[in-house]
């Protein structure tokens, strides 16, 4: 049975939480696998670096271990080289497939990230995504959701309680388990549960009093049930008796590559949309299902299908804008926006996005320009009168100068 429960947070408007939005990169990542690994990691590394100096505010990693195409194996190590690059920006798992591991592994290893970086880690939680991963360990694709939830309690309970842990499930064992070290932020590093389309996402997280990860946000399956899974969350984090996570604390996944034009854009992602599609939307058919949601044929061209679709945007700061003001009016309001690194462009074209993204983007949903256009605004509407002043100014001070003179005999 769901109990009732109002939200304390209905108090989250979308326009209180556009005035404080954050934002981020979630690196999965996408690397054509002719492209040299060594270098692609470097530049993964100096992306994260750039992030932090435009004044981005998450970096997320994420795991995965075939298909050749997605090459991190582990985010925890990549945010332990990413750390001491970086200043301020927080270094999350995009996600931790949490079945792969050992549940106190887990744990242990976010909290001595938590003290190595000082307290910049955020874990992100999820089953993982690629069949092939699970083939390759050898576990039914169709218990990962359950094992998941098995893991998950573990976890919450091993970051969040000083109660030693007993546990045991067909694929884990705990006796008496505490971590050793207690977490560096208190009371733990923020945990968020991935969620895509179907409900396994928001019922686990609202389980938890968890916040929503949501990866594909853009896509048309997934826009659909944005508001869907908000319900759920709520709906399970009153069955449990739980606090629902507020949605300041919810971060919307989509791809993203921006340039001064459309026309622009296009160019750009010259240099790797194909591959990319070919990898992001190999399930058969789906490509299918994208050209059908917006009426195309096998003859249009593939940059229409994603643009049309809303399964990445390729364009300008503008229509970024218009995007995550549609993910809002969708949801119901969010976070933090985090944009889905693809390798659709070159590195240099694709720094110039973030730059972009930095520069038109992020203030307009942080509350940094309302100020300068009233003032600028004032000062346009009032310059007849300002010049007329200034003149007036210049004026005077000829006047008394040459009075002055005078006096003086000169």
């Amino acid at each position: 049975m769901v109990h009732e429960m109002t939200s304390p947070y209905e108090t989250e408007t979308v326009e209180s939480l556009s005035s404080n939005m954050k934002f981020g990169m979630f690196l999965a990542p996408f690397h054509p696998v002719r492209h040299n690994p060594t270098l692609a990691f470097k530049r993964d590394l100096d992306l994260v670096v750039h992030l932090d100096e435009l004044g981005f505010d998450e970096a997320f990693f994420g795991e995965h271990h075939s298909g050749g195409y997605e090459t991190i194996g582990s985010p925890e190590l990549m945010i332990a080289s990413a750390g001491p690059r970086t200043k301020r920006i927080k270094l999350g798992t995009g996600v931790v497939s949490a079945v792969y591991h050992h549940p106190f592994n887990t744990a242990e290893r976010i909290v001595m990230l938590d003290h190595l970086t000082e307290g910049r880690v955020i874990l992100g939680l999820g089953p993982g995504s690629l069949a092939s991963d699970t083939e390759l360990f050898g576990i039914d694709y169709g218990v990962i959701r359950n094992r998941l939830e098995q893991a998950t309690e573990a976890i919450v309970h091993l970051l969040s309680s000083d109660e030693p842990l007993t546990m045991e499930t067909d694929w884990f064992t705990l006796r008496n388990a505490k971590l050793n070290l207690c977490p560096f932020q208190k009371p733990h590093p923020e945990i968020l549960i991935a969620a895509m389309i179907s409900p396994s996402g928001p019922r686990l997280a609202g389980k938890h009093g968890l916040p929503l990860l949501s990866i594909g946000a853009s896509n048309p399956a997934g826009f659909a049930v944005l508001d869907e899974h908000w319900r759920i969350l709520g709906e399970r984090s009153a069955e449990f008796g739980k606090t629902q996570a507020p949605r300041s604390a919810w971060r919307m996944v989509a791809p993203m590559h921006l340039a001064e034009t459309r026309e622009q854009a296009a160019r750009d992602v010259e240099y790797g949309l194909a591959p990319w599609a070919e990898y992001f939307f190999r399930e058969v058919g789906q490509m299918e299902k994208l050209r059908e949601s917006v009426g195309a044929n096998e003859n249009t061209p593939l940059i229409d299908v994603v643009r049309d679709s809303g399964a990445a945007l390729i364009g300008t700061p503008d229509e970024a804008i218009e995007l995550i003001e549609r993910l809002q009016e969708k949801s119901g309001g969010f976070g933090s926006f985090l944009v889905l690194a693809t390798d659709m462009a070159n590195p240099a074209a694709t720094k110039r996005s973030y730059e972009l993204f930095a520069q038109h983007v992020m203030p307009h949903f942080q509350g940094q320009l309302g100020r300068r256009v009233e003032r600028w605004d004032t000062m346009r509407n009032g310059m007849q009168k300002y010049s007329a002043d200034y003149q007036r100014g210049i004026a005077k001070a000829r006047k008394e100068h040459e009075d002055s003179q005078a006096k003086a005999g000169v």
